[in-house]
């Protein structure tokens, strides 16, 4: 059964100084692993708990479990990140719009490792972001409107193949039905002008990149 309503998976990522994730009234709180000390730390308390929990101490662990919170727990030697498996419940309980919070961090391997969850084959209609409060990561397979500040960097990534027929409007450096492809850098650094812009294409996927200025 398909919910309006928002998940959003906070994860072990970096959380930058002067910046947090918005939330909305009624979103369900998943906690992916170490991602519960976010929550912690902004007063919040999960609806749900899962992962391995290798980086939920003991006493943590107690905590959430005298809370009545519900805990999934998996073994370490797992096949899926516990991201991913987070990720999995949220799509099996219906939700249309979710958001991965805190996804960026130093291991580099898990920063692509989440960005590439954006091109799951299953998404379809579904409405999936990655976003700090400073950085937001969207995969478009179609046009779409970003709300946005004048002044925000906007960056565009070809996604596996050549994006074609991008055309743009509110952005300094504007496209019109032009190509970008994978290998090259040419989308990178673009910037809002103001409080929206739009992105229409005609073939590919578009990795969209919004960064607040600090």
């Amino acid at each position: 059964m398909q919910t309006d309503k928002r998940a959003v998976l906070f994860v072990n990522g970096q959380a930058k100084p002067g910046f947090e994730v918005s939330l909305l009234p009624g979103d369900f709180l998943i906690a992916v692993d170490g991602g519960l000390g976010h929550l912690r730390r902004l007063g919040l308390t999960p609806n749900l708990l899962i992962g391995d929990l290798d980086s939920v101490d003991a006493a943590e662990l107690a905590d959430i479990a005298a809370a009545g919170v519900e805990i999934r727990r998996f073994p370490p030697a797992k096949d899926q990140t516990d991201l991913e498996l987070a990720l999995d419940y949220a799509l099996d309980f219906g939700y249309t719009q979710i958001v991965i919070a805190y996804p960026f961090g130093d291991r580099v391997d898990h920063t692509l490792g989440n960005l590439s969850l954006l091109s799951r084959p299953d998404l379809n209609s579904e409405s999936l972001s990655l976003d700090d409060g400073q950085v937001e990561a969207r995969l478009l397979r179609s046009g779409a409107r970003f709300s946005s500040q004048p002044g925000e960097l906007i960056s565009l990534f070809a996604w596996g193949e050549p994006v074609q027929g991008i055309t743009t409007q509110r952005l300094e450096y504007p496209l019109r039905g032009e190509t970008l492809i994978p290998w090259q850098t040419r989308g990178i650094s673009n910037v809002a002008l103001a409080d929206s812009f739009e992105i229409n294409f005609h073939h590919g996927r578009l990795l969209v990149i919004k960064t607040k200025p600090n």
